[in-house]
């Protein structure tokens, strides 16, 4: 793989077309496990990604085998017993705010749209707590994936980092793709960074970004027949002359 940033353009446009439009979030992935070479191959495709003033704010922890399995096994725990006890809350708050305290049209519109629309293949009502529960918390198994990566940034840096990092991880999911894999980003852990911080052994000063599941998406899974639309590039798009 080249790193000169100098080569010349990318000719086979259309591959990196369909590696960004096939992307999607899958919930459902096959045990198929995935080496280490690929793993650090993807990464080092992302870490191409742009940065204020190239500072690189990104920090990945890669859990597979036991380590991904006993995080599932205490966030799980933690999971139910929260339902449980809503009073535990207070304990498992995110760090920064991912989703607005308020919601508003159109954004509120598209968040219940993809809800609904996923329970709705699922076959899971609007009544149904226990089945609800029991799909959110497929979040903490990493939807079945074989590498759960959890990621990190240091709280000293701003705001701006984030947006760094956004990039940073669309260029994992993207990758991914190249190599016939999916991914899922989930801000889901972010309450329990509580757990997953001392379990990864990240210093006192890194707070959690999000995790994401890397793996096969199983195909057979209807799941993963859950496709989001899209708005028109008209409705996003004002054009100056």
């Amino acid at each position: 793989m080249s790193q000169n940033p100098t080569a010349p353009a990318v000719t086979d446009a259309a591959s990196v077309d369909a590696a960004i439009t096939s992307r999607m979030s899958a919930r459902a992935f096959l045990p198929t496990a995935i080496s280490r070479e690929t793993i650090e191959h993807i990464l080092t495709v992302a870490s191409r990604a742009p940065s204020g003033t190239n500072t690189q704010p990104w920090k990945v922890y890669v859990l597979q085998g036991a380590s991904r399995d006993s995080l599932v096994d205490k966030c799980c725990a933690a999971h139910d017993a929260l339902r449980a006890d809503p009073s535990l809350a207070e304990q498992y708050r995110e760090e920064y705010d991912y989703y607005p305290t308020q919601w508003v049209s159109p954004y509120i519109d598209r968040r219940r749209e993809n809800g609904w629309g996923l329970y709705g293949l699922l076959g899971i009502g609007k009544g149904d707590k226990d089945r609800m529960h029991l799909q959110h918390q497929r979040n903490f198994r990493f939807f079945d994936a074989p590498v759960g990566l959890m990621f990190t940034i240091d709280r000293v840096l701003g705001r701006g980092s984030l947006v760094d990092y956004g990039m940073f991880l669309q260029n994992i999911m993207v990758a991914a793709r190249a190599q016939g894999l999916h991914t899922c980003p989930q801000a889901a852990w972010n309450g329990f960074a509580r757990i997953i911080l001392p379990h990864i052994g990240a210093g006192e000063g890194e707070m959690l970004v999000c995790g994401m599941a890397l793996g096969h998406a199983d195909p057979d899974d209807k799941v993963n027949g859950f496709h989001t639309p899209r708005e028109p590039v008209s409705s996003f798009t004002r054009w100056l002359d």
